[in-house]
């Protein structure tokens, strides 16, 4: 991407005025999107985005710059403008760039931009047709295609330098079901860090059925009664409340300011005895994961919380010094126009010792959350509010009828202290993460879950 020589002399310019740390994040990347809606391609893209990120710390104290200009003298003219914030006496720092070689957890058998976009169109065209003749009741179908390479080169002060290629895969189905002026949606959209042979590993002709399936269901739903009450929250994507509720409050990004609710609890009881949740940015080929962090850094398994107590955070280089604690590999970013900071990868809640049957058969009233939707959160307080997409009333140990228009309300706190069965069938879902450093691929599961007392939003008086 750059040879070792321009790099030093970039790096030697951000020192120029005294910082301590400075690091060139090179990225080049390839991505294509393709949506259809209605049976046709409403629109295709296809690009090339090349830029690079220059990051200086001082202390505590960063400043950064970015631009799409590789020139040598652009380079280093950025550099020095940035370094310009830096108010600082001049270190002496001798730099001596180590090329590293990087473990490979994401193997890849065939890289997305050597395939013909016309079979691509081809895979939404067969998810589509079975998202829309599911049933009369679904009115509206969109189907989306996601493929990216992204080559990225780190080196920094240190010594660092190292490249990497990340290569994900994803297709995504959104349905909607009408009836008498009213409608619902269904979603579902897997994805991961594999090529083009992910496509060997699912069944897009599934996806639009159970985007379908998802859609129908709640449009012929009653409405979910309100109230407080035991709530079974199911995996794969129920994960994302954790992540949501709890996962951004274990970020160094809110706790090294103490704006997370878990600031300073380090080896403190803040769940049930039965809750352990993870981030491991090391499963291979899973959504998430990352051979190296986006500071260079190789990712690793972070037990989080390990029966109840809190044993990590996720640090990235500057929120660790904040909080004089070493990286977790934690960093990340959008692109090269984003500064990193601490983020999830592969979040979730392990294992249990309960079965799913047992879980259901022992709740005598409540709400099944099947699957979940969209929410908000406060990091400093864990305040959230998230939309279950599909929901069904527990009865008498039984799921029973389905039910619309369910709300989940309370704290992350609260919840990781009122779990108290964890299922066995632990899966993951996938999604893109928003935050600081902008949108990333995350992972987020679980097992399915009992939460003993939860504020259910819903309809007033219906029973």
């Amino acid at each position: 991407m750059l040879s070792k020589k321009v790099i030093e002399n970039v790096l030697s310019a951000a020192l120029s005025t005294g910082g301590d740390f400075a690091e060139i994040f090179i990225e080049d990347r390839y991505n294509t999107n393709i949506n259809m809606v209605g049976g046709f391609v409403e629109n295709s893209i296809s690009g090339r985005d090349y830029g690079i990120g220059i990051r200086i710390f001082d202390g505590l104290n960063s400043v950064y710059a970015y631009t799409n200009d590789s020139t040598e003298g652009n380079l280093i003219k950025v550099a020095k403008e940035a370094a310009l914030a830096i108010k600082s006496n001049k270190k002496d720092i001798v730099l001596n760039l180590m090329k590293s070689t990087t473990r490979n957890i994401n193997p890849i058998k065939v890289i997305p931009n050597t395939i013909d976009k016309g079979k691509k169109v081809e895979l939404l065209k067969r998810g589509y047709e079975n998202a829309k003749n599911y049933d009369s009741l679904i009115t509206q179908v969109t189907a989306g295609y996601f493929d990216e390479e992204q080559n990225i080169l780190i080196a920094n002060s240190e010594g660092l330098m190292v490249e990497d290629k990340r290569v994900r895969t994803r297709c995504k189905i959104q349905s909607v079901a009408s009836k008498n002026g009213e409608m619902q949606i269904g979603f579902y959209g897997p994805g991961a860090a594999k090529g083009f042979e992910f496509f060997d590993d699912i069944n897009v002709e599934e996806i639009g059925n159970e985007a379908s399936r998802i859609a129908k269901t709640m449009m012929l739903a009653d409405y979910c009664p309100s109230g407080v009450m035991p709530v079974v929250i199911h995996n794969e994507f129920g994960g994302v409340l954790f992540h949501e509720a709890c996962g951004h409050s274990l970020e160094a990004t809110s706790v090294a300011k103490r704006n997370s609710v878990f600031s300073g609890k380090l080896g403190q009881q803040i769940a049930s005895p039965v809750v352990t949740a993870i981030d491991d940015g090391t499963l291979p080929n899973n959504w998430g994961s990352l051979n190296i962090d986006d500071e260079g850094t190789p990712t690793q398994r972070n037990i989080l919380i390990e029966n109840g107590i809190l044993k990590s955070y996720l640090i990235d280089k500057l929120n660790g010094r904040r909080m004089k604690m070493k990286s977790t590999g934690s960093g990340r970013r959008q692109s090269y126009k984003f500064a990193p900071t601490s983020r999830m990868s592969n979040t979730f809640i392990a294992n249990g010792e309960s079965t799913f049957e047992d879980i259901i058969s022992s709740t005598q009233k409540g709400l099944f959350a099947k699957k979940l939707g969209g929410g908000s959160v406060n990091p400093a307080t864990g305040d959230f509010n998230f939309a279950v997409m599909e929901g069904y009333l527990i009865e008498n140990g039984k799921i029973t009828r389905p039910v619309r228009g369910a709300t989940l309300i309370g704290t992350g706190a609260k919840v990781l202290e009122n779990i108290d069965m964890v299922g066995n069938n632990q899966t993951c879902g996938q999604g893109m993460c928003g935050s600081e450093s902008g949108s990333i691929p995350t992972n987020v599961g679980q097992p399915t879950i009992r939460v003993k007392a939860l504020t259910i939003g819903g309809r007033k008086g219906e029973e």
